[in-house]
């Protein structure tokens, strides 16, 4: 398994790529506990705290697929670079003025989430041209959907370190200029300045005029929704079995079990169809989901969290293989990032879809909200099959072909091509 991934790590540029991702996705991985800290650092209210945080988040959700179509059509440097400058002082300007002044804070952190960079799907983007064969893109995605669990798990360490080290205001302006720097280092990589996207047919929808596309960013509203029920459903259990603590290593356990899944899942390659292999993934996800339900002690429900996460990363990491197939040609980057939006949605309207449900009746009902999603994600992904299992492009390419260097020439992308 570990050597699988270090073969990959070793290629050229690989390990570089990977780890400016990570790094400069880092405020947008913390950026909900970092505002929530500040604001409550200012005196502010946790309403103000949590409209925020929300604030951001719809923000980040709608700049990444339109910042995602600007790279693929004026390529990364041009787009991920000043976009990571953008929000970084727009976050800058929210730490320095504070909350003070109500449409100031709102309009920082709207803009600090519009302007985020699409790095997470830049990233997929690359690495077809940067590994070559399929198999090892494929395995790279479910080396991505890992590293992107131990940033989602230490990204809030490292907030709450900087916080209690220096403040809250400290920790938003360091790990922004940190991101900075993270999205520096990928975009003066020589496959950043080298990408380019495949010439793309003009279209006002862009990636979203692919049916298949459409398929998986439904699937995923309801697996985005799962995630997010847990983390509120969790509240409401480790408020009746020891508080804080609980809930810390129930949020821990779903993350390990999520790396532990995906470190085994990219371990090997996996026959048959990735739409049929999905289906059996977020199955098994949807069922490992219920036996929270039974709420035991607390030592077998960390033990049962941990499961619940273990289908996550690889169900991720196919649906990566499946955007790849499906995704209209030159808009792959798009297409990554409204995969992103759409989790991201979907875990957002998880979180406040439970809240009303666990109020009503218990934690009980809270963790058997994400499992109905997860039958609902099921379901979706039975129903477009069909959808799913065609070859995609109409030439048949997928976009690791397009940016395979080995393939045949064909005419590349201009800055001065049209969408």
């Amino acid at each position: 398994m570990v050597a699988g991934y270090l073969e990959i790590l070793r290629a050229r540029h690989a390990a570089r790529l990977l780890v400016g991702t990570l790094v400069g996705r880092l405020p947008n991985a913390t950026a909900a506990i970092a505002i929530v800290l500040f604001v409550r650092a200012e005196g502010g209210s946790y309403s103000l705290a949590g409209a925020l945080a929300a604030v951001y988040g719809v923000a980040n959700a709608v700049g990444q697929p339109v910042l995602g179509r600007l790279v693929d059509l004026r390529g990364q440097p041009g787009v991920q670079l000043p976009a990571a400058v953008l929000s970084a002082l727009a976050m800058a300007a929210f730490a320095l003025l504070g909350t003070g002044n109500a449409a100031a804070a709102y309009a920082a952190v709207a803009a600090a989430g519009l302007l985020t960079p699409p790095l997470e799907g830049g990233l997929r983007a690359l690495w077809p041209g940067v590994l070559g064969g399929e198999g090892r893109v494929h395995a790279a995605y479910a080396m991505d959907a890992v590293a992107q669990e131990v940033m989602f798990t230490v990204g809030p360490l490292l907030v709450t370190l900087s916080a209690s080290l220096w403040s809250a205001r400290a920790a938003l302006l360091v790990l922004n200029a940190i991101g900075v720097l993270g999205a520096l280092s990928v975009v003066l990589s020589p496959p950043s300045r080298a990408w380019r996207s495949a010439p793309r047919e003009a279209h006002w929808l862009g990636a979203l005029r692919s049916a298949g596309l459409l398929a998986l960013l439904g699937a995923f509203l309801f697996v985005g929704m799962a995630l997010g029920s847990i983390t509120v459903a969790s509240v409401s259990y480790a408020d009746d079995h020891g508080g804080d603590a609980v809930y810390g290593w129930l949020m821990a356990a779903l993350g390990l079990g999520a790396l532990v899944g995906g470190a085994v899942y990219g371990a090997r390659a996996w026959p048959g169809e990735p739409a049929r292999r999905l289906r059996v993934l977020v199955a098994l996800l949807a069922v490992c989901y219920l036996p929270l339900t039974l709420r035991p002690d607390p030592v077998p429900m960390v033990l049962l969290t941990a499961l619940a996460g273990v289908f996550l990363a690889p169900a991720v990491a196919c649906a990566f293989v499946l955007v790849d197939r499906h995704a209209p040609r030159g808009t792959v980057t798009e297409a990554f990032s409204w995969l992103v939006t759409t989790f991201t949605v979907g875990a957002s309207v998880g979180t406040g879809l439970t809240g009303p449900v666990v109020e009503a009746g218990g934690s009980l009902w809270g963790f058997a909200v994400p499992g109905a999603a997860g039958a609902l994600s099921l379901l979706v992904l039975a129903c477009t099959g069909r959808v799913l299992a065609e070859p995609g492009r109409a030439a048949g390419k997928t976009a690791s072909s397009e940016n395979d260097p080995n393939r045949a020439a064909e005419p590349r992308f201009s800055p001065g091509h049209k969408a």
